[in-house]
């Protein structure tokens, strides 16, 4: 029996070593860049404030555009001042030369992911594990049009029946937009690639007086439909989602879309590499954090048990076998990434 005299030392003791501990676990955190608004608080909310309650380990979420996150972590890299630990890059851009560079190889971390029947196949390979695939894609203000709603790329080039401003991105990766345009001139989805880009640019000169913003994030591109700028925009499913959550008028196309997704990358000599892998391993562990990020912002998540704790109406949404079949783009990543100069240089003297 121990003396009551002894006892408030021992308290004392054990309050020294577990309160030690906790502060030690408090100074634990993990930098992720994210493109902010509600994209930065689904993830928040689903994925990393639950990953915090159970492990300690703070996440501390930096803005930035995508174009942003990719020329921010070469800079780290290039001058060995790494501050960020992980972001999320295209799909199509994780499997360019230029990610390897500045991206930590994930072949063995994945092996342990390798097989699992409730994972798609690629969901952990070196280039990153994947957060998830959605589409970009043309969506609409429908109480803008007396007759019927726009379906097509076409459609967005006619400005008689479908009127209003128009709004396209204008980042470090213009594939999709001129995409957009050969495929509003004629072009054949199983001929898009490789991509004309001088037909591409000579189409989007018939529409250019039109566009009312070139957006370069996620929240600018929903902006304007809350404003009224434009009736038709070329924006991510993601952010339409959002109008939709907030109970805006908003309608979209998927037979004019292009299927992409985002990969986790972690950024060589990360600061906190350690917890930037047990971030991503709880992604990919933890089915009912995707199903929720993937309700939110509408999206296809890399587990399948995910898909199935995903409401009804989510799951009816997304993009079907069908869809994919017979209207949805897949692009040509090798193309896109071997001619991504090209097109960027071409862009950008069209676009000034």
């Amino acid at each position: 029996m121990i003396e009551r005299t002894k006892i408030k030392p021992l308290l004392l003791a054990a309050c020294l070593v577990f309160g030690g501990a906790a502060a030690a676990q408090a100074g634990e955190q993990v930098i992720v860049a994210t493109t902010g608004g509600a994209y930065d608080a689904a993830l928040r909310k689903f994925w990393f404030e639950p990953f915090t309650e159970k492990t300690g380990i703070k996440v501390v979420s930096v803005a930035a555009t995508n174009a942003e996150m990719r020329a921010k972590a070469a800079a780290m890299v290039k001058t060995g001042n790494v501050t960020w630990d992980l972001y999320p890059d295209g799909e199509i851009q994780a499997s360019a030369e230029a990610h390897r560079l500045t991206s930590e190889d994930l072949t063995e971390f994945c092996k342990s992911f390798q097989g699992r029947p409730d994972l798609v196949g690629d969901a952990c390979i070196s280039g990153g594990a994947r957060l998830f695939s959605t589409a970009t894609l043309m969506a609409y203000d429908p109480t803008a049009f007396k007759d019927g709603n726009p379906s097509s790329w076409a459609d967005m080039w006619d400005q008689t029946k479908f009127p209003g401003g128009r709004s396209f991105p204008n980042f470090d990766d213009p594939w999709r937009v001129m995409a957009a345009a050969l495929l509003a001139d004629g072009v054949p989805r199983d001929k898009l690639f490789p991509l004309d880009v001088e037909r591409a640019l000579n189409k989007l000169d018939e529409i250019r007086p039109a566009i009312s913003l070139w957006w370069k994030t996620g929240d600018q591109s929903v902006q304007g439909f809350r404003n009224g700028d434009y009736s038709i925009g070329q924006i991510w499913l993601t952010r339409a989602n959002t109008l939709k959550a907030e109970g805006r008028q908003i309608g979209w196309s998927k037979q004019a879309s292009f299927l992409v997704g985002d990969r986790l990358t972690i950024i060589k000599d990360a600061p906190n590499r350690a917890n930037a892998l047990k971030l991503v391993g709880y992604w990919l562990d933890h089915p009912e954090a995707q199903a929720g990020v993937c309700d939110e912002l509408l999206c296809t998540p890399p587990s399948r048990k995910a898909i199935d704790l995903m409401s009804p109406a989510a799951r009816a949404a997304l993009p079907s076998d069908d869809d994919i079949r017979n209207y949805i783009v897949i692009p040509d990543a090798k193309w896109i990434n071997d001619n991504a100069a090209m097109m960027l240089e071409r862009w950008n003297a069209w676009i000034r």
